[in-house]
């Protein structure tokens, strides 16, 4: 077999035509990855080779046949394949002797995109930010297919004496393979034989493998594909003995049920959570997801995409049940019909964004739908793609925090559309809480996977109290009356959670701006009682923090006009979760107006953790405290401010004592309610700020802005993802926050740089590949002259 192996590949190294071929798909590859703006790395804007492994396959299925024609069609035209035969060789070894040749050949073809990979590597920011694991593993998959791909090619060449003839077949049966059967499975969708189509279609085990997944379901498919097709020729050329494959096929078997991946990138950005894999081995409901992200789009969007679709390629990996698709809902229409469409659409919840792309002849207006439909039993429910919008941030920026999100957001929405379940979550009114435009936002977030509405404590009943999962105080204003403190009493006896958002201190920065000074002091909410009673205390005091937050001052500039300027304000300080605890984990600082530090109280059966804390450089006020705008051009002494991280805010979790034990039902409760002296395991947190959930409002037109931007700094804060956080803990979903605290690198290709060396950057990417093929033609044939010259 060595002798055949060694006979074949010097007869390839030693043809003009395999360099031609080969300097003809490096020649493809090189103006594709980096000439042309649809598919140039260049333009995508990331340090990754996924373009690469997405358009080799289509290169291999004319470059490989161009190898492998002349195999055996040429030994049988020239009749020197008898001869072959005649030497003490078994049919197989010389089969196997041609594909070892032609695959070594393959392996020589992609040796000079490593180019590719230098390039990305020296462009990347910073300098080296390539996730070179994903980059290996594609690689290992892209070898694969090719593998597949020769064994096509060694059974066309043999079974015909013309080359060209065996190209052809070569390329036919290549293109079905890979991509043919997925259309024969569209033709049957939606039922079984469409599940056999796309089995048997080789783009459907490449996908995962393109992006450093290997999969041994997809690894057994790949070798019992190579000895098929080398089964084949060895029927053409001679006898071959199919116990082989019945192996093989007893392996398929075996992985279909035990099986295992292997993730190379370096976050294992693509190793689903324990708890999804769970949930999708568990579900026995079959259940369609249609993602509306589709068409041409910016760059960025084109991320998200394809994150999307490799996220969803895991999930039927694990549930053969799961349905995707991808549609673009606009495309073909007319113009007429497209606000029609999209009407329906947001009747569903798909909803539209806006883009305005640049181009040459200045900006274009695109809309995408960065949203999916997942349906199940006639329940549906809409996810956004596009998560963590906010008006300062950059597109690429919200994608990439988008993408860290998108397993929850998945995973969150299958669960509620399997079973049916959508908790209610409900912010008290009637005591003077936040408004509802306050709240706007963080209502409207909540909403995407949950029930949301406004409770009043004076008239809601015992029945729509036990419906409620979660009760939000934010910010209440006047005082809670005995017969409001016995409904919500009742409700976390029963195991309903509570989100305490108070202010014990009354002191806002609107009084101040029209006063110039201002009278903190304290609150009359009466319930104190009921906190210590549960363990817990918010505390009448103010924090001043170093950390903190600026806000616009009218500053006099000795003319007749003031001037706005940003000065750092004290009192709105930065609370920093605790990175130890799952709940708060990976969030950003929180924006916060006139806190108060919150204490902890030794109660049995309750345990205590600190989520929030101020930094260390903070200095508390006891109430009632003057205060004035002109503390801000004070600067705060690092000294003063030197001191021990404050808690702000607590997770309290345990079987709470009640308030009313031994205490007569208060005046104004009409209905029976069973209060127990303990109550079911349930969870609170009690923040010392009301205002961590306030939406900021625009003066000029009563928009709002989202939860936790500032718009005055222009800065975005994590107040939006720990009120998401929090309801999906509180709401007994804590075993999904793992899948919010999933951090993925972002890697982007230095801007400045291709500015400045774009054009070298091409040309290095298309020549040097070509010169390093002709510099090893030129090397070979001299080393041939000069061996055989002796």
């Amino acid at each position: 077999m060595y002798a055949v192996f060694k006979r074949e590949l010097f007869s390839l190294l030693n043809s003009l035509m395999a360099y031609i071929t080969i300097g003809v798909f490096l020649l493809a590859a090189g103006l594709l990855l980096w000439f042309f703006p649809d598919t140039s790395i260049l333009a995508y804007g990331y340090a990754e080779l996924t373009g690469f492994f997405s358009l080799s396959p289509f290169l291999f299925i004319f470059l490989i046949p161009a190898i492998t024609m002349r195999s055996f069609a040429e030994e049988r035209r020239e009749d020197t394949y008898v001869l072959l035969a005649t030497r003490p060789l078994r049919s197989w070894e010389i089969i196997l002797g041609k594909y070892l040749a032609c695959f070594v050949l393959l392996v020589f073809t992609l040796l000079p995109t490593l180019v590719y990979y230098y390039s990305v590597y020296e462009l990347a920011m910073p300098l080296g930010n390539v996730d070179s694991g994903a980059i290996i593993g594609s690689y290992l998959g892209l070898l694969l297919l090719g593998s597949v791909f020769v064994a096509i090619g060694i059974f066309a060449s043999s079974i015909t004496k013309n080359q060209v003839v065996a190209f052809a077949i070569a390329v036919f049966i290549c293109f079905i393979t890979y991509s043919g059967f997925d259309a024969l499975g569209q033709i049957f969708s939606g039922s079984g034989i469409e599940r056999i189509f796309t089995y048997l279609s080789i783009n459907e085990h490449y996908q995962s493998m393109s992006r450093g997944v290997l999969d041994t379901r997809d690894l057994s498919y790949f070798l019992t594909l190579i000895a098929v097709f080398l089964g084949l020729t060895s029927l053409t050329v001679g006898r071959f003995k199919w116990g082989f494959l019945l192996v093989l096929l007893f392996l398929n078997i075996v992985t279909a049920f035990a099986y295992t991946r292997f993730d190379f990138t370096k976050e294992k950005r693509f190793t689903l959570t324990d708890k999804t894999r769970e949930l999708l081995k568990k579900s026995t409901k079959e259940f369609s997801i249609t993602v509306f992200l589709d068409g041409d789009m910016p760059a960025a969007f084109k991320r998200l995409q394809q994150a999307t679709r490799d996220l969803l390629n895991d999930y039927k990996a694990y549930n053969a049940e799961v349905k995707v698709t991808f549609v673009d809902p606009l495309s073909g229409l007319p113009v007429n019909e497209q606000d029609t469409v999209m009407q329906h659409l947001y009747a569903i919840g798909i909803e539209a964004t806006n883009l305005n792309i640049k181009n040459d002849n200045g900006f274009e207006q695109k809309t995408v739908f960065p949203m999916a439909l997942v349906q199940c039993d006639g329940r549906q429910i809409a996810v956004k793609l596009l998560q963590n919008q906010d008006a300062s941030g950059s597109y690429e920026e919200n994608i990439n925090n988008s993408i860290q999100n998108l397993e929850y957001s998945f995973t969150s929405a299958i669960r509620k559309v399997v079973t049916g379940i959508n908790p209610r979550i409900g912010f008290t009114e009637g005591n003077g809480e936040l408004s509802d435009l306050q709240l706007s936002d963080a209502m409207k977030s909540l909403s995407d996977s949950y029930e949301v509405g406004r409770v009043n404590l004076q008239s809601i009943t015992r029945a729509g109290l036990d419906k409620l999962k979660l009760l939000v105080v934010a910010k209440p204003q006047q005082e809670f009356t005995e017969a409001e403190k016995y409904k919500l009493n009742y409700f976390i006896s029963r195991g309903g959670s509570v989100v305490w958002s108070i202010d014990q201190v009354s002191a806002d920065l609107d009084s101040l701006k029209g006063k110039g000074e201002q009278l903190a002091f304290n609150k009359k909410l009466n319930l104190d009682d009921m906190l210590f009673t549960y363990g817990a205390r918010v505390n009448y005091n103010l924090l001043a923090d170093a950390n903190c937050v600026e806000i616009p001052l009218a500053m006099s500039s000795g003319g007749s006009q003031s001037q706005i300027q940003m000065a750092p304000w004290v009192y709105y300080p930065l609370l920093l979760p605790d990175s130890t605890n799952s709940l708060v984990k990976n969030i950003d600082a929180l924006r916060a107006e006139f806190v108060s530090t919150v204490d902890t109280i030794g109660v049995k059966g309750i345990v205590k953790k600190v989520i929030l804390r101020s930094s260390a450089f903070n200095k508390l006020h006891a109430a009632p405290k003057l205060l004035s705008l002109q503390m801000v051009a004070e600067q705060p002494d690092p000294r003063e401010y030197a001191s021990t991280p404050q808690p702000v805010a607590v997770l309290l979790e345990g079987e709470f004592p009640s308030v009313f034990m031994n205490r007569a039902v208060p005046e104004g409760i009409t209905e029976p309610y069973e209060v127990p002296a303990v109550s079911k395991r349930a969870k609170m947190i009690v923040i010392g700020d009301g205002d961590l959930f306030k939406n900021q409002i625009s003066t000029k037109d009563n928009s709002i802005f989202p939860l936790g931007f500032d718009r005055y700094t222009q800065n975005n804060y994590g107040n939006k993802v720990f009120l998401l956080n929090v309801a999906d803990y509180l709401c007994n979903e804590e075993s999904l926050i793992s899948l919010r605290n999933k951090e993925l690198k972002v890697r982007l290709l230095n801007k400045v740089l291709l500015r400045e060396e774009k054009s070298k950057w091409q040309l290095v990417n298309v020549l040097v590949p070509l010169l390093l093929l002709i510099s090893f033609s030129i090397f070979q044939h001299y080393y041939r002259r000069h061996k055989y010259a002796r």
